[in-house]
């Protein structure tokens, strides 16, 4: 979703308050790794029926507490994903890392702080000062308005530690390294790796098999951030929405892109308009026309390749 001009003047929260029945049901979490869980949300946008959550919140049992990434959209779902915390540990949550700025991954950082008060938020230092400067109330009133309702009561909680790109934070005895940029999915993206467990958490810097909402960003940037994932050379992946998996997932990003972009140059050297281009290249790529949100950003996709290549 596309962070429009940003409207300080918007309230930080809505009128209705949430109160202690308010949680999206219940989705469970997959142990993916020996310490390491992951609930993955429905694919697909904000709406009604998945009462706002669709991303994939994750943690890190250490032996010093909980590591939390992307506690999801809202209050009522970080209360959930609170729920299945504390059904694979007694441990407290300590420490939770924001991906970006994109409030379906970060809202969810008011319920953290419901129960555990005080844990260290981490995030971008531009996720930072945009959520301050908007992005937060943004975020919110679009979740709201996408879900009739039912995300009320939601509040910005914004990280308050800066995350710098080739950073190390040591907690509980476990490497998180920073891979940061400026120029990708939301230009405010952090992927965090865990040395000792080759985990690569991609943020929405890599999603398995589904065509990336790319208005926030740059074309080139994620392709940048997706040949960068993969020289991590991870054991696992766990990607901001879809399935998490091994490199294939990662690689799989890369060859659609790649054949993108190819197909983009290729008809714009023949004079082709974006709105010509749209039924050629998803010919061209009908390999991947199941992949989740392919009608809706493949058109938007083409246009964003279409002005970076004019940029060159």
């Amino acid at each position: 979703m596309r962070l429009l001009p940003l409207l300080a003047t918007l309230a930080f929260c809505t009128s209705a308050a949430a109160g202690p029945k308010d949680v999206v049901r219940t989705h469970p979490a997959q142990k993916v790794g020996a310490e390491t869980y992951v609930i993955h949300g429905p694919q697909g946008v904000p709406s009604v029926e998945n009462q706002s959550f669709m991303n994939n919140p994750a943690w890190i049992v250490t032996p010093d507490g909980v590591v939390v990434i992307d506690p999801g959209s809202s209050v009522q779902a970080g209360r959930m994903v609170v729920a299945q915390v504390r059904k694979t540990t007694k441990k407290p949550v300590t420490h939770v890392f924001n991906t970006h700025v994109h409030g379906d991954h970060w809202l969810g950082n008011q319920a953290i702080l419901e129960v555990w008060p005080k844990a260290t938020i981490i995030g971008h230092p531009d996720m930072i000062k945009g959520a301050r400067d908007g992005a937060g109330a943004f975020w919110i009133k679009l979740m709201s308005d996408m879900t009739k309702g039912y995300t009320d009561g939601t509040r910005a909680e914004i990280p308050t530690v800066e995350a710098r790109d080739g950073q190390e934070f040591k907690i509980g005895g476990k490497t998180f390294r920073i891979h940061s940029s400026t120029h990708a999915h939301s230009k405010t993206d952090l992927m965090i790796e865990v040395v000792e467990d080759r985990t690569l958490f991609t943020g929405d810097n890599v999603l398995s098999r589904q065509v990336m909402n790319l208005r926030d960003g740059t074309f080139k940037g994620v392709m940048k951030e997706t040949e960068r994932a993969l020289a991590v050379d991870a054991k696992l992946y766990v990607p901001g929405h879809g399935k998490t998996g091994d490199r294939k997932l990662v690689e799989e990003q890369k060859a659609y892109f790649d054949a993108l972009m190819a197909e983009v140059r290729r008809l714009y050297d023949e004079g082709k308009s974006d709105f010509e281009m749209k039924p050629l290249i998803a010919e061209k790529l009908k390999a991947y026309k199941n992949w989740a949100e392919w009608d809706a950003n493949l058109g938007p996709q083409i246009s964003l390749a279409i002005l970076e290549i004019e940029q060159e």
